[in-house]
């Protein structure tokens, strides 16, 4: 994953558990409310299992708001919940229906619950079958208990309507940074299948002419070899020195579609920091490194920007490159890194990046005051 992809997906985490937090603020409507008419229920079986129906409701309730934000949840779970929800709802109209019969709209709360959900569940035009439909229920709950005709179509249509707008604008929004993270990502796969079939034209363009040329002269050299064996030599010493001029251009090619351009990699991690609320300052070394020097530090880089993005609550972050006396140094300093929430000498990155450069002479260390860590790199600069 990368440092951006780890930035994004740590705030869309964050997103997901506020829209959680705030859809079930709701909840009251299926708990609290409806615990007021089981205050007031004398008699005791209608009361225990009004409270049974009551707090499934609100279990099942749960399981729904919680797949409504969940996209990666599979298909079968969702109806699951779903079932699980018509099915404790239909239960409740004839077991809490009666409850403080006359003197608290109990059901009708239910009901309201029931019409807030009804855009987590369906879609549009079916929704608002679904809500017509939980209204009628509640006046007929009313007529048949003797509750006030009124007071239920204000419970269940009125404050159900208000719940069904704010958790359909929630989930619509969430919906939306779900759509964009997944937009964000199909990008960064159409961006990685450009650059293969880019890299596979260039082979392909400096391949196709040295291998039609290799075939006729391996083709040429078997024809010559019974009659003048002389020439069919030169032809096989031709073919040799083609192929490996071909081989020569092909591993020039991929070293150059290897090579690593450190100043983009400044900027591109610049930029996701800046993204995920981080203040960035880059300071480049006043010299052009050589690309050998440029690669090494570039791999340390982007170790030192996934610990930022993923190991600390940075909020600023400096990235110096100095060169002096034959050797590039590179130092990130970072804050947010207090406790536990910076790596250390002994993560698998770090240790891995430490063996890289000390193959090349190079060193790694790492420094921590208070809540700023501090990564250096060394690297020779071979003149």
């Amino acid at each position: 994953m990368t440092d951006g992809a780890a930035g994004a997906d740590r705030r869309l985490r964050r997103a997901r558990l506020v829209t959680l937090v705030s859809l079930a603020s709701g909840l009251w409507t299926s708990l609290l409310l409806p615990g007021v008419g089981l205050a007031r229920e004398p008699d005791a079986l209608r009361l225990a299992t009004g409270a049974a129906v009551v707090v499934a409701f609100a279990a099942a309730q749960t399981a729904v708001l919680y797949a409504a934000v969940t996209p990666w949840l599979a298909q079968r779970w969702r109806r699951r919940f779903q079932l699980g929800l018509a099915a404790v709802a239909a239960l409740s109209v004839p077991l809490v229906g009666p409850v403080a019969a006359g003197a608290w709209p109990t059901w009708a709360w239910l009901g309201a619950s029931l019409v807030g959900m009804t855009p987590l569940l369906f879609r549009p035009g079916v929704a608002v079958v679904a809500a017509v439909g939980c209204v009628a229920t509640s006046l007929a709950v009313a007529a048949a208990t003797g509750g006030p005709l009124g007071t239920h179509l204000a419970v269940t249509g009125g404050v159900g309507v208000g719940i069904a707008a704010v958790n359909g604008v929630q989930v619509w929004f969430w919906d939306l940074l779900v759509a964009a993270r997944q937009g964000q990502e199909a990008r960064a796969r159409l961006a990685a299948a450009e650059e293969r079939l880019r890299f596979a034209r260039d082979v392909h363009d400096l391949l196709g002419q040295d291998l039609t040329v290799i075939a006729l002269k391996a083709e040429l050299a078997a024809r010559l070899a019974p009659v003048d064996a002389v020439r069919a030599g030169r032809e096989a010493a031709e073919v040799q020195r083609l192929a490996g001029s071909a081989l020569h251009r092909v591993r020039e090619a991929v070293h150059g579609y290897r090579a690593v351009d450190l100043t983009e990699q400044l900027a591109a991690l610049a930029e996701v920091l800046g993204s995920c609320g981080v203040r960035c300052t880059v300071v480049p070394a006043a010299q052009e490194l050589p690309a050998g020097v440029a690669t090494e530090l570039a791999a340390v880089l982007r170790e030192a920007g996934t610990n930022v993005l993923r190991h600390s609550r940075a909020g600023w972050c400096r990235i110096e490159i100095t060169r002096e006396d034959g050797v590039a140094t590179m130092t990130i300093r970072n804050d947010g890194a207090g406790g536990d929430g910076g790596p250390d000498d002994h993560s698998h990155g770090l240790r891995g990046l430490t063996e890289r450069l000390a193959a090349v002479g190079g060193t790694v260390r790492t420094r921590r005051d208070g809540d700023v860590f501090t990564l250096t790199a060394t690297a020779p600069v071979v003149s």
